[in-house]
């Protein structure tokens, strides 16, 4: 049984949240990478900007970060230098200033700080697992996946878990910001200009700002130092100082960006195992395929499909100009499916090693910070899995995000037998 089912003719609207309704359009993004792999884009509510869907492409020109630059924004939508400053976190800066940032925090998300968390993940596997195994037939998504991802954060992080659940609505909300299941100011449907200083042009994030200043004000009442909340906080080596609005925008990152993407990265795993039943017995099997299965289940969901870069010159490529100012798209979801790279592109395989995946954006100075976190929680939350079951099926259609952004399963019926 195939788990992928074409959604499109092979000619959708990249720059349509409608065209990702029924997951990613990969009859489209396959006929670029063959036929048109630099396509110029149009975009009916901004400037028209490049789809770039080759592996090697995107692999080659996110080490460039110096003609294709993060700090004029990371995503399709444009905005005033005025909004870009308001809105702006360390992902939307090129070196040296991005990895003035990064360094404060890489001892916080290193694959050693991170494996020390291995026990509480596992603790907080059982719980979520058993509550949801016990019902038979649920919506995976909403027991499971959604459950695991920000309780560890908060954990890692140091925030209340009673405030958790209300986080989890506020991330939903800044990330799927185009999605009305998840907020009721979608961006593309509505005058936002509200709140076009905050983050995702969000009223989540304007609520997010006041609960950071309040968070960090009482944690420095208690004397509480310890965390990564604190370590942004401190001088960098030339003794600057980050700002209280780039401090909010930082957590408004950290709430959005550590739930979502690990939540659809364990939604489409377990996906995949409803349609692959060899999938299963290969997990219980155990063994080497816990040292490949994480980055296969990322690499499958890839769950932030584009990023977004702009030309600081002009560049020749295949045959045309890209003009300085102009806006790039690299289509992470579209690499992440090039056979031209990855052997039968469209299967999960358990085992596939290599596996140089761009879902956490590598081969550049943004590779994601939350990796080895997401890795580790996405392998013990199957290997959990794993134990527990005997089978699991589709118990109805699941659906996706309305995003071009964020690629998710948001409802996921299963159906399991327990072991």
């Amino acid at each position: 049984m195939t788990i992928w089912t074409p959604t499109d003719d092979g000619y959708v609207d990249l720059s349509s949240h409608d065209a990702f309704a029924g997951g990613a359009p990969h009859n489209t993004f396959a006929r670029l990478r063959r036929d048109d792999p630099l396509h110029w884009t149009d975009y009916p509510d901004g400037q028209n900007f490049w789809s770039v869907t080759r592996y090697d492409d995107i692999t080659r020109m996110n080490k460039n970060t110096e003609v294709f630059s993060s700090a004029r924004g990371i995503r399709m939508e444009d905005q005033t230098y005025e909004e870009y400053l308001a809105r702006r976190t360390f992902q939307e800066t090129d070196p040296p200033d991005h990895s003035q940032v990064r360094m404060k925090l890489l001892k916080a998300f290193s694959k050693t700080t991170m494996a020390q968390y291995e026990d509480d993940i596992r603790a907080l596997c059982a719980e979520i697992l058993d509550a949801a195994l016990a019902k038979g037939t649920f919506d995976a998504t909403k027991e499971i996946a959604r459950q695991l991802p920000m309780r560890m954060l908060g954990r890692v992080v140091g925030l209340p878990d009673a405030d958790l659940p209300w986080l989890v609505e506020k991330g939903d909300a800044l990330i799927a910001n185009t999605d009305p299941d998840f907020t009721s100011h979608v961006l593309d449907k509505m005058d936002t200009d509200e709140f076009r200083m905050m983050p995702f042009n969000s009223p989540a994030g304007a609520e997010l700002y006041i609960y950071a200043k309040e968070l960090m004000e009482a944690k420095e009442k208690a004397g509480d130092t310890s965390g990564v909340l604190n370590m942004i906080l401190q001088p960098a080596r030339d003794g600057s100082v980050i700002t209280e609005t780039e401090f909010r925008n930082f957590f408004c990152l950290l709430v959005a960006a550590g739930n979502d993407t690990t939540r659809y990265s364990i939604a489409a795993g377990i996906q995949a195992m409803c349609h692959q039943p060899e999938l299963l017995a290969q997990m219980q099997a155990g063994g080497a395929v816990w040292e490949t299965a994480a980055d296969e289940i990322i690499r499958w969901a890839t769950p932030a499909l584009y990023f977004r870069r702009t030309a600081t010159q002009d560049v020749e490529m295949h045959g045309k100009t890209i003009r300085e100012g102009d806006k790039l798209l690299y289509w992470f979801i579209s690499a992440n499916r090039d056979d031209s790279y990855f052997d039968d592109p469209f299967r999960v395989n358990l085992m596939r090693n290599p596996n140089r995946h761009l879902s956490f954006g590598q081969f550049g100075p943004h590779v994601c910070l939350g990796m080895w976190l997401a890795r580790l929680e996405v392998t013990v939350l199957f290997q959990e899995l794993a134990k527990r079951i005997k089978s699991i099926e589709p118990a109805g259609a699941h659906k996706f995000l309305r995003s071009n952004f964020v690629g998710g399963i948001k409802e996921l019926p299963v159906r399991v037998e327990a072991a």
